[in-house]
């Protein structure tokens, strides 16, 4: 909320006394997490220049400033290779920085408590945060899930310990799941099981809407695939939350529960080298012009906007770039998608028939 404060709160004095107070603040924080030796004195200090935080946020709000609504954020990880934390701090409009320190969207601010690979602390201190801050949002958080869950043994994909144990991120995941408001599947791995589900699958590895379904749990899921996903579908589905709530993003959901703003047209309909297809001028190997369907283009049966959003903050995207789309936003990837670079056996898939345009409008 105090990021907020500094953007909303006017200039002069008072803003560079937020600005200092609360740096100072998240500096005390931090080396709370870093260096827990030093705990005492630490916490005296912090104390103070929260007290110091905590009288410009009360002088600000009788000054009239509106109430910031807080919306809390915890993002485990599973079996995944952190390239869908990679693609939220790659995100431009809004930048990462953004996204963490500033609104989401007006009045609204999305607070990130737990991320482990882009937070500073480690071990037993932050774990303490992630449950002190779930139990005192029960009910309000959302939970970003982020890779598959393995169930084939409590080895893999562990996070912390209980009873001198090590804790499988399965059971965590779940138990969180249970309390949250909404849970995100983030990346493919976690909408569908992804990579780490594919064939032999030693580990069991399942998807969070698997794992909701064997669990009982009823919380609302929203899937937003991609190995990675375009930041922008991850930001603009939380955005469409805080703005209109979560009934109204629940009515933009395809039958696989992906937002349609960004997964409701087939990529084939979209991309440039459409008229190639209709001409029959298919590329014979890579680097000659025509369409790559011949090379194994999964583009006939995947939905997404990449041809028209594009990636890099709208630089290029698979196609553009030469290479054939290996529809990484559907339930089949990788196994039903392979071999990505052989022309597609349309048989095999069960979504290939095209389901319209049904995307934003």
């Amino acid at each position: 909320m105090f990021f907020a404060i500094i953007k909303r709160g006017g200039a002069g004095d008072l803003l560079y006394q937020v600005q200092a107070a609360f740096k100072t603040y998240g500096n005390c924080l931090t080396s709370q997490l870093v260096s827990p030796g030093s705990a005492s004195k630490l916490r005296r200090k912090c104390s103070e220049e929260e007290t110091s935080v905590l009288m410009i946020e009360r002088h600000l709000k009788e000054q009239g400033m509106p109430e910031i609504v807080e919306i809390p954020a915890v993002w485990l990880q599973g079996s995944a290779c952190s390239g869908c934390v990679v693609t939220l701090l790659n995100s431009f409009s809004p930048g990462a920085s953004s996204i963490v320190l500033r609104e989401l969207a007006a009045g609204k601010h999305l607070s990130i408590r737990f991320l482990a690979t882009a937070m500073a602390g480690s071990g037993a201190k932050v774990l303490d945060v992630l449950h002190d801050e779930t139990v005192k949002d029960k009910g309000k958080y959302v939970l970003v899930m982020d890779g598959s869950l393995p169930v084939a043994g409590d080895m893999f994909a562990t996070l912390g310990e209980q009873d001198g144990q090590e804790r499988p991120v399965r059971d965590v995941a779940a138990e969180l799941a249970r309390d949250s408001a909404l849970v995100v599947a983030m990346g493919t791995c976690s909408a569908y099981g992804g990579i780490p589900a594919g064939a032999p699958n030693p580990t069991g590895a399942i998807s969070m809407p698997e794992l909701l379904a064997r669990e009982g749990i009823s919380t609302p899921i929203v899937n937003i695939p991609g190995c990675p996903p375009h930041p922008d579908w991850f930001v603009g589905t939380l955005v469409a939350t805080a703005m209109h709530g979560l009934e109204h993003v629940a009515s933009r959901l395809d039958e696989i529960s992906r937002p349609l703003d960004y997964y409701g047209k087939q990529i084939h309909e979209t991309c440039p080298r459409r008229a190639d297809f209709d001409a029959a001028r298919f590329a014979r190997k890579f680097g000659d012009a025509g369409c790559l369907y011949e090379l194994g283009c999964k583009g006939p049966v995947t939905y997404a906007d990449c041809p028209t959003r594009m990636w890099n903050s709208g630089t290029n995207w698979c196609v553009g770039a030469g290479s054939p789309c290996h529809g990484c936003v559907e339930p089949g990837f990788p196994d039903d998608l392979s071999p990505l670079y052989r022309k597609i056996e349309e048989e095999r898939l069960a979504r290939f028939q095209v389901l319209g345009d049904q995307g934003a409008e």
